[in-house]
């Protein structure tokens, strides 16, 4: 059993490392570990950065350059594209999400109970969620719900994680953030149960590098509501 964790960078010189460090030492018991870096055309030293660490050479990590910037989506998919485990487990290049949360993210999959598994930040109490993100998580989720009779609690998490087959059988063609809506409703289009997992969030602002706009709920809404009306296609 492998798994691959992709984790998407753009301009992240200040948390490239540390949060390859933690991937690298997260433990996930006996199950083979590939980390793929889709590094998307980043023009700060994060290209730089991942050159001089160690674990640059270390066999189980594979590092993949866009020459431009194209966002997100673009970057998960490049990074899918390399990919070869049996479950493939997304992680942000900040230091928002733990990866000691790992194991716990993929057991529901491998005790069999689902085929995909999201990290809800919502199921457990943080005082650090400013509420004008909170409120526009649930906006968002709850038109999820509603559009495609799901019960999530937290759409927009970047902890998405399923069996490598179920991710390869959708066609995906977000570059940017309207990535995390079109997997999730084309998830929920294909008949898929997404279990949610309670996990840890310490978010950033905007002057510590956060880059997530209100014009990207913008997006999201509407590209659930695209998927909805042309039933994913």
């Amino acid at each position: 059993m492998r798994l691959s964790i992709i984790i998407p960078v753009y301009n992240e010189q200040q948390t490239i490392g540390e949060i390859v460090d933690r991937v690298c030492a997260a433990p996930i018991g006996d199950i083979e570990k590939e980390i793929i870096i889709a590094n998307d055309g980043s023009s700060d030293g994060t290209r730089n950065i991942i050159a001089a660490r160690a674990w640059s050479s270390d066999p189980r990590v594979k590092i993949y350059d866009s020459p431009i910037n194209l966002g997100k989506g673009a970057a998960v998919r490049l990074g899918l594209h390399f990919a070869t485990g049996d479950i493939v487990l997304i992680q942000d290049a900040d230091l928002e999400l733990d990866p000691n949360e790992c194991l716990h993210l993929i057991t529901p999959i491998l005790d069999g109970r689902t085929s995909v598994v999201y990290g809800s930040r919502f199921l457990r109490p943080t005082a650090h969620i400013r509420l004008r993100t909170k409120l526009a998580n649930r906006l968002l989720t709850m038109v999820t719900n509603v559009l495609f009779g799901a019960r999530l609690t937290d759409m927009e998490t970047a902890y998405k994680v399923m069996r490598m087959e179920v991710i390869r059988s959708i066609r995906l063609r977000a570059v940017g953030f309207d990535f995390e809506p079109e997997l999730t409703a084309k998830l929920l289009l294909s008949g898929r149960q997404i279990i949610e997992v309670p996990i840890g969030y310490h978010p950033r602002r905007e002057n510590e590098g956060k880059k997530i706009r209100w014009v990207d709920g913008l997006d999201a809404a509407y590209m659930l509501f695209k998927c909805r009306l042309t039933g994913g296609r």
